[in-house]
């Protein structure tokens, strides 16, 4: 049998995000002031479910254990580490009184952030954040591993984003995170800061992980904050953050002049549950919705207010949206099966498949679970690379991993995705640059606590203490070789 050999400047290495890794060692670790540490915290969320109860100032520690961590990471025989600081951590206070220039036409065209601008935020940022941040890009740095910096994994600052009030006042009161548009100049600054302060140290830039979870989750779901059901207010976000990103993008090209500044994106692609012309039109719709839909906005400038025929709207050109990523970071977990339905949503997804199965079970496909009961598709992130190809950007897998606490799956989970990303190099043409895995170390998962297990390496959340489980062996096999094994 002989092995798939992926090519020589391939990026073998893991993402994690700062609000999951960072606190848990010491008092200085935590981080109060953002809306995801609330959420947690809120007792109506706990006693009702929408939360685990665990909370991240009991998490595995890397704001003072990173060093291991990177020491870890190279052991492996890593060379990336996508990371991100939380903008709570850089401004746990308003930044609003520092004022800008905002250019409006049919939404937020420009943002004009000047030196003195920075110098005045220079002085309204925690230092002591900024100097750790610096610290931990430079051992990265140090260490032989390319820096991929993401400005924004989903935490807010409190003074942008009020969860509680959000919640129970449904989005009339309070910091209305993303459904206000000032978040997007707010944001803006603090990229343009963030850019200006490590432009310096970075290799890749990233504005925003998954912006669609955002959306998808906070306003069509009750466990992510704000924890509101209303399809009108999640279109509304997501518009918002698509300015916010091509904003976000402005301003870091302006400062580092960089070539590469992405978006990293969850990426699931829809398959059809029969050959049936209706059920084939309803998995056009659903990729387009899930995925197409953003990208068309900022790639090719073109903005669909409709949502695909959900809503009043109409496809907009807009130049200011055009052409704001170069390159494309894509989270493949699993897949999605769906099958038609009544208008204006005209599919629902089916049971039992993708996202919607029992923990350690089979899907309806008799594919495996893991603890969080996602089907494991190892095919599906193929599909998910040839799903944005179409955009003839660089691309790179920016996540892909799989709970099992057990580890009894993952050390299949690893080479079955990575036979599929060889195909999609050798065999479709695409190009991919590099496989991050999540994740290096277990982590806070969440509202779903520290019972989803991700990591290659076991930790202790008592003693803080890190074991490599038999999958980081398979892992340093990979990155040490640059081969993996076919698969069925």
């Amino acid at each position: 049998m002989s092995e798939y050999c992926f090519p020589p400047r391939f990026l073998w290495g893991i993402s994690m995000s700062a609000f999951q890794y960072e606190m848990g060692a010491s008092k200085e670790s935590v981080d109060p002031n953002s809306d995801w540490y609330v959420w947690l915290h809120d007792p109506f969320n706990v006693v009702n479910g929408r939360v685990s109860g665990d909370v991240p100032e009991n998490g595995p520690g890397y704001w003072d254990l990173f060093r291991t961590d990177h020491d870890w990471a190279k052991w492996i025989g890593l060379n990336a580490w996508r990371i991100n600081p939380d903008w709570s951590r850089i401004f746990p206070r308003s930044t609003e009184e520092v004022k800008v220039d905002v250019h409006r036409d049919e939404g937020i065209i420009d943002i004009d952030i000047t030196e003195r601008d920075l110098e005045k935020l220079d002085k309204l940022a925690n230092a002591d954040a900024v100097k750790h941040y610096e610290e931990i890009f430079r051992d990265i740095k140090e260490k032989g591993m390319k820096l991929i910096v993401n400005l924004y994994h989903w935490p807010l600052p409190l003074w942008i984003h009020d969860p509680i009030v959000a919640r129970d006042s449904f989005l009339r009161e309070g910091a209305l995170g993303w459904y206000e548009e000032r978040s997007v100049v707010e944001f803006a600054k603090y990229v343009a800061y963030v850019a200006w302060k490590f432009g310096g140290l970075a290799d890749m830039w990233s504005t925003m992980n998954e912006p669609n979870v955002v959306w998808m989750l906070g306003y069509n779901n009750l466990i992510f904050p704000p924890g509101v059901i209303c399809p009108e207010a999640s279109l509304r976000v997501a518009i918002n953050m698509i300015e916010a990103h091509a904003r976000a993008y402005d301003q870091i090209k302006r400062f580092t002049g960089s070539d590469y500044v992405g978006i990293i994106y969850a990426v699931t692609p829809s398959e059809p549950l029969t050959d049936s012309e209706e059920d084939r039109r309803a998995s056009e719709i659903s990729d387009y919705r899930s995925t197409l839909w953003y990208f068309e906005a900022i790639i090719n400038g073109i903005l669909d207010t409709s949502f695909g025929d959900m809503f009043e709207g109409e496809k907009i050109t807009r130049k200011d949206l055009k052409d704001k990523a170069d390159w494309i970071g894509v989270n493949y977990y699993s897949r999605s099966v769906v099958t038609s339905f009544k208008e204006p949503y005209f599919y629902r997804v089916v049971p039992n498949y993708g996202f919607a199965c029992s923990p350690r079970s089979k899907s309806s496909d008799n594919r495996p679970t893991s603890d969080f009961g996602w089907e494991l598709y190892p095919e599906g992130i193929r599909k998910a690379i040839n799903l944005v190809k179409v955009y003839g950007k660089p691309l790179m897998i920016t996540e892909n991993g799989v709970a099992d606490s057990r580890d009894y799956i993952r050390p299949w989970q690893i080479p079955t995705h990575l036979a599929q990303v060889y195909k999609a190099i050798r065999e479709d043409g695409a190009n991919v640059m590099g496989y991050l895995h999540w994740s290096l170390i277990d982590n806070l998962e969440w509202a779903a606590g520290f019972r989803q297990r991700f990591g290659l390496i076991y930790v202790d959340m008592e003693t803080k203490r890190r074991y490599p489980r038999p999958s980081a062996f398979i892992y340093r096999a990979v990155s040490y070789t640059h081969l993996t094994l076919p698969t069925t």
